[in-house]
């Protein structure tokens, strides 16, 4: 396998997290009422989509490779969480 394919592999594997976190980011503060501590938008995009990307890791390490459920389930619940608990210290 090339350069070419292993960067196109590696940005396949990180594109739900991103795309995850990018809408999280987006609507989120729609949802909830408490303002965000992370006010710039790109920022909270990339807390979430790294919250993603390390339950995405996980989900690569335990089951020996990518593309499972359990795997896209845990991105969406770390996503979630990380997005709540910036909603969290946004009310201090």
């Amino acid at each position: 396998m090339g350069l070419l394919d292993q960067i196109n592999h590696l940005l396949n594997f990180m594109a739900p997290a991103v795309v995850v976190g990018a809408f999280l980011a987006l609507f989120g503060p729609l949802l909830v009422s408490k303002r965000p501590e992370a006010q710039v938008f790109i920022v909270r995009v990339a807390i979430n989509s790294i919250a993603g990307l390390l339950a995405l890791g996980a989900g690569l390490w335990f089951f020996g490779h990518d593309g499972k459920m359990a795997s896209y389930g845990a991105m969406v619940l770390a996503s979630s969480a990380a997005q709540w608990a910036m909603s969290l210290r946004g009310k201090r």
